[in-house]
């Protein structure tokens, strides 16, 4: 009688094992298998990284398996088994792979097929047809789309992260606990004495150092050294982190009514303001989104401010750019003066605050929730939705999708939800987060998510006329190198555009992010359909660069940049001043947050600047879900690729007093899971 060996991968997570009762039938184009027992209780089988092979004799040849059925009994209580995969031996000697990596739970039974990615129009049998299509039906039961707020992209219908399906569900709830991780964060760095001294100010700049942990030359250190002077407030918009805002200014806006006579002592190439205009020296950031935010009310006892500044910027002629010009708000008046670097200094100085912290606002919410966390959700809730786990396309994707939802269901659980921690020490919490992210959702366009558009559309794609410009630089070789590596699998698998057009599940895939992720909306310009083999991948690496290098780029870098509180203030307390000549020091501390503030920010940018436990980065595809040799050295010259990015940025930043390695590729998770 013909024997199979079958091989069983257990995971390696915690509390990943079994010692339910396991049963497995084989299912092949000439029959079916009884059904096996492979495990019962005490036998040790299934224990967590373990490898356990049988021998499952049959009666007869089941010809070429198809698919494999796994079921778990109780034996005593629920017990959940993560399993990676099942190898089958044939009679023949051949060897087949089926990837599973996922949790079952209760007393479920998965049904598998082999690991070959498969397109629609390549399931030729009933059998695997209905088997796709029995797939989508029950995760379009699991994975159901949801309004949090009017306006938002839609997001995953759970309340809290035990509702998730236990395969997106972090390994371990604790390790993603915010409030936990946040004071856990404020223990480390010695500041849990000022965590609840809200209302309580500091004295004076230096005496924000009490709470400042200084770790040898790093970036924040040298950020507390110099934060004051033009040219790191200017650095901050080309490589802190959020420099997605400085545009290329075309023309000075009428709202801000710079003159010449103003700005002339900060021009160096003897040219009037018009014309370094023309040349493309002047720079310009707009936080107009800004106007209008309601601020955070919730603590009566602390009043507290936004403001909606524009900047203006020059590029001199070391190349560097400075700030020449500030309006706090948008509307010119006598009320709202311009400010300037030859005014008294605290004035300047004060100005220039009131900018980081409109910025570190829009980095916050816009930047980072909007445009990495919940456009990132959308892609993985379509991805659950549409395509099955045979689907090459899911195989590509599922890995930048890891834990995604899962963070998302938990901030919204803990940490941006209506008395969330966000509302602790942010100006714009207690819902001022939600209006900004409806504000700027007319903004989240596609173009503006393909990374080379989006730096050109802004004019800053000029290597030679702004030539510190790291993010840019790096960002387009990641960029290239993902889109590289994404166009070499859809080769392998789609032959000719006509291929992209009919695979239905594809066009499915694309019209959910279109429909619910973007809410329909045309001036989106996100795609309802995909018909060529080149707009696939561009689309997929506007996927793939978003869940991993986009987020990454805005994300570690927080502590750098904003652990030295008055560089980038979670909150003001004081009105932006309407007059110059009248701003003290003792304005300036009174303005910045108050010790227990100043203490919840910084667990937050420490807590969200760390890398999650056993991070995978860019690359790194330890689950097998594609079995093919093609894709696996297409996967192989990926990572060749990200290797030399790795190494001519490591090359660079030698010596370098701000290096800049947020988009080194070892430095990328594979997705938002942070």
């Amino acid at each position: 009688m013909p024997s199979y060996t079958v091989t069983v991968a257990t995971g390696s997570q915690w509390f990943a094992g079994t010692d339910d009762y396991v049963y497995l039938s084989l299912e092949g184009t000439s029959g079916c298998s009884e059904r096996h027992l492979l495990d019962k209780p005490f036998y040790n089988d299934f224990e967590r990284g373990a490898v356990d092979s049988y021998d499952v004799t049959v009666e007869e040849d089941l010809g070429e398996i198809q698919l494999i059925k796994i079921e778990k009994r109780k034996y005593w209580y629920h017990d959940d088994w993560y399993l990676k995969y099942i190898t089958v031996k044939t009679p023949m000697g051949d060897y087949l792979e089926f990837p599973c990596y996922r949790w079952i739970t209760d007393e479920k039974e998965i049904v598998l097929r082999d690991g070959r990615a498969k397109l629609p129009r390549d399931d030729k049998t009933q059998i695997l047809k209905q088997h796709r299509r029995k797939e989508l039906e029950t995760r379009q039961k699991m994975y159901r789309w949801k309004e949090w707020h009017p306006g938002f992209p839609l997001s995953i219908d759970a309340h809290s992260h035990s509702e998730l399906p236990r395969d997106i569900q972090f390994d371990n709830e604790k390790g993603i606990d915010f409030i936990l991780n946040y004071s856990k964060a404020m223990e480390n760095l010695y500041i849990n004495r000022f965590m609840h001294m809200f209302q309580s100010s500091w004295s004076d700049f230096a005496d924000f150092e009490r709470i400042f942990v200084r770790i040898s030359n790093t970036i924040s250190e040298y950020v507390m050294q110099h934060w004051k002077e033009d040219f790191m407030f200017g650095y901050q918009f080309l490589n802190g982190c959020n420099p997605v805002l400085i545009r290329r200014c075309t023309e000075i806006p009428k709202k801000l009514p710079v003159t010449m006579d103003m700005v002339e002592c900060s021009l160096e190439r003897n040219l009037t303001l018009e014309q370094e205009v023309k040349q493309g020296n002047i720079f310009i950031v707009d936080y107009e989104l800004l106007d209008g935010v309601d601020a955070n009310k919730t603590d009566p006892c602390t009043i507290q401010y936004l403001a909606a500044p524009i900047c203006l910027l020059y590029k001199n002629l070391e190349n560097k750019i400075v700030p020449i010009a500030i309006q706090l708000g948008q509307k010119p008046g006598p009320d709202n003066p311009i400010f300037l670097p030859s005014d008294a200094t605290y004035d300047w100085l004060l100005a220039k605050i009131w900018v980081r912290s409109s910025d570190f606002h829009i980095h916050q919410t816009v930047t980072h929730l909007l445009r990495t966390h919940l456009v990132s959700e959308v892609f993985s809730i379509a991805m659950f939705r549409q395509l099955p786990a045979v689907h090459p396309l899911f195989k590509l994707l599922v890995p930048h999708m890891r834990f995604t939802i899962a963070i998302n269901t938990k901030a919204r659980e803990q940490l941006i939800c209506e008395c969330g921690l966000f509302d602790k020490a942010n100006a714009t919490g207690g819902g001022g987060h939600v209006q900004m992210v409806q504000k700027a959702m007319k903004d989240l366009t596609y173009s503006s998510l393909c990374f080379p558009e989006e730096i050109k559309a802004k004019g800053m794609d000029s290597k030679e006329d702004i030539p510190y410009y790291y993010y840019r630089d790096d960002g387009i070789k990641v960029w290239e190198a993902i889109k590289s590596f994404v166009e070499d699998v859809i080769h392998i698998y789609y032959e000719s555009d006509e291929v992209v057009c009919e695979d239905v599940e594809l066009q499915a895939f694309v019209k959910d992010i279109y429909v619910y992720g973007m809410r329909g909306v045309k001036a989106s310009g996100f795609p309802k359909m995909i018909k060529t083999r080149e707009k696939l991948a561009e689309y997929l690496t506007v996927v793939i660069f978003t869940t991993s290098a986009q987020h990454a780029a805005v994300n570690f870098g927080q502590y750098d940049w904003c652990s030295w509180i008055p560089n980038a203030p979670p909150t003001m307390r004081r009105p932006p001043p309407t007059e110059k000549g009248t701003v003290t020091i003792e304005q300036i501390v009174e303005s910045l947050p108050d010790r227990g503030r100043s203490c919840w920010h910084l667990g937050a940018v420490w807590a969200l600047s760390q890398f999650q436990d056993n991070e995978l980065f860019l690359g790194m595809y330890p689950d097998e879900h594609f079995v093919e040799k093609p894709v696996k050295e297409a996967m192989e010259k990926f990572r060749k690729n990200l290797d030399e990015i790795v190494n001519s940025i490591t090359e660079r930043n030698k010596n370098k007093k701000l290096p800049y390695y947020y988009l080194s590729p070892d430095r990328i998770p594979n997705s938002v899971a942070v």
